[in-house]
């Protein structure tokens, strides 16, 4: 198996007014709470939105794991609509003392490009500042942090940017490089 140089970089923002909201595209994009845990929905977003950027590390996860995940107090998931059709998502975690994670974030294929990411991620970032407001017992958010990665979309540190996230960590990293699952096997070319 060859190994791979990896960057990963996380980003933060630490006050709800650092959010520089992205204009809503043209055309019937709804974005909803998926309110009801579900984790063969949950895993249909994270292998579709994934498949092509190789996001791995939850594809062995079982149905057990996901519950168990999706039904921690705090987990969001806000899935963007194209016309009925899901487009992508964004999932949030809360950790201790008022930290929110956007845990994973992006965007079916078909639907990158289309000025959809910046608007999710704007509404997903909002969300996060207000996480607490759904959920009593949950501390006020004080920070929203992400991490992306040199496997990720070209565009999504540009986007992290434009929405007012700021570098705080860089880290390189050897890493095996792994087959491009796609949603399904098969699904893109090698």
């Amino acid at each position: 198996m060859t190994n791979i140089p990896v960057t990963t970089w996380s980003l933060e923002q630490t006050d709800p007014s650092d959010l520089l909201p992205a204009d809503a595209p043209d055309g019937d994009v709804r974005i909803v709470r998926a309110e009801v845990p579900s984790p063969e929905f949950s895993r249909f977003l994270y292998a579709s939105v994934g498949g092509d950027i190789q996001w791995v590390d939850r594809l062995g996860w079982t149905y057990a794991r996901w519950r168990e995940h999706l039904e921690r107090p705090g987990v969001e998931t806000w899935v963007a609509h194209d016309r009925g059709t899901p487009a992508g998502y964004v999932e949030l975690g809360p950790h201790d003392d008022g930290v929110v994670e956007i845990e994973y974030f992006g965007l079916i294929p078909a639907f990158r490009g289309r000025r959809i990411g910046g608007h999710l991620l704007s509404y997903g970032t909002a969300r996060a500042w207000d996480l607490a407001e759904r959920w009593p017992g949950l501390p006020q958010t004080k920070r929203v942090w992400l991490h992306t990665c040199s496997r990720d979309g070209e565009h999504a540190m540009a986007n992290y940017q434009r929405r007012g996230f700021r570098l705080f960590d860089t880290e390189v990293k050897e890493e095996a490089e792994v087959a491009t699952p796609g949603p399904w096997p098969g699904a893109y070319p090698a």
